[in-house]
């Protein structure tokens, strides 16, 4: 297939693309600098050069495409303040995605997450069709939380009854390996900052997590054969306990592992206190039975004891 990959020099791109060329697919990725330009060339992909606001390169990107995986989103921007502004972007990279390829019967995958999808609960692909959007934690984060991503996932899946092969590849809130710039870099770095490894309360809250080469395997999957209006979950380990993360990270770098308090989260955590609290545990059974789809790689505490978030 040839394919048009958004986001495709980022963390998940960067293993998506070469998943993708593995397979026997042409990739053409969009690139926003002369650096993504030649990283997508070294992988074997060609190149499309343009942002995710340049929506007349996304639809002819799309256009001239036998699917299109839409990676890309305005992260720097979403932390630095302006969370919906990054997911009014987003959303609208999406209509124009969907508008090339309307009728077409042709695939389309995007990436969203679990995080908050159904609060009390374990979250399986059945869940957050409604697009509830009362996700815990997500009002602390900057720009208001995390409800536009999680329309911009009810309007990808709505274009299957407009002859896309829609579907949404849910992330955990940790895709990690080596290089990961997301969450666990983060609380590494904010144990080294404070001197100590903290979890909120007990710890006994769960992320789920996968590798991020498992996560690129599913989306490849996902373009090849996942029904239209599919949910996917691209989750290897349904919770991690948060604390035995913290230990983790006290053992590498020499810290005590110590317990905050849920109202001191925000001063400690900084813009991360409004999640790192949450218990958001998700399961990917339906989307192993569905795609057979098996994780392979190492688990988030073993890729952790590894060592190389720590160098």
């Amino acid at each position: 297939m040839r394919v048009f990959v958004t986001g495709a020099s980022g963390w998940i791109g960067s293993a998506v693309v070469p998943e993708l060329v593995g397979a026997g697919h042409q990739v053409t990725g969009l690139a926003r600098s002369d650096a993504s330009a030649g990283a997508l060339a070294r992988a074997g992909a060609q190149v499309r050069r343009g942002t995710l606001d340049d929506l007349d390169i996304l639809r002819a990107g799309a256009a001239e495409s036998d699917g299109v995986i839409h990676l890309a989103f305005k992260h720097d921007i979403a932390f630095s303040g302006g969370f919906e502004e990054a997911a009014d972007a987003d959303r609208r990279a999406v209509e124009a995605l969907g508008d090339a390829l309307k009728g077409s019967g042709r695939p389309l995958v995007i990436a969203s997450g679990t995080l908050g999808v159904a609060p009390g609960g374990v979250a399986t692909e059945r869940d957050g069709a409604g697009g509830r959007g009362n996700e815990p934690g997500a009002a602390a984060l900057p720009g208001g939380g995390l409800r536009g991503r999680m329309g911009t996932a009810l309007l990808t899946l709505s274009l299957a009854s407009h002859g896309v092969r829609s579907s949404v590849v849910r992330l955990p809130p940790t895709v990690h390996g080596e290089g990961d710039p997301g969450f666990m870099a983060v609380l590494v770095g904010i144990a080294r900052q404070k001197g100590v490894s903290g979890h909120v309360g007990d710890g006994s809250n769960r992320w789920p997590a996968t590798h991020r080469l498992d996560a690129a395997h599913l989306f490849r999957l996902a373009l090849e054969k996942a029904p239209a209006g599919s949910v996917l979950h691209a989750v290897a380990e349904e919770g991690v306990p948060i604390r035995a993360v913290a230990e983790v990270i006290g053992h590498h770098l020499d810290l005590p592992v110590v317990s905050v308090a849920a109202e001191e989260a925000s001063a400690h955590f900084g813009w991360l206190g409004g999640v790192v609290g949450a218990d958001s545990p998700a399961s990917s059974a339906l989307t192993r039975d569905l795609l057979g789809w098996r994780p392979v790689q190492p688990g988030l505490l073993d890729d952790l004891g590894k060592g190389h978030y720590f160098s």
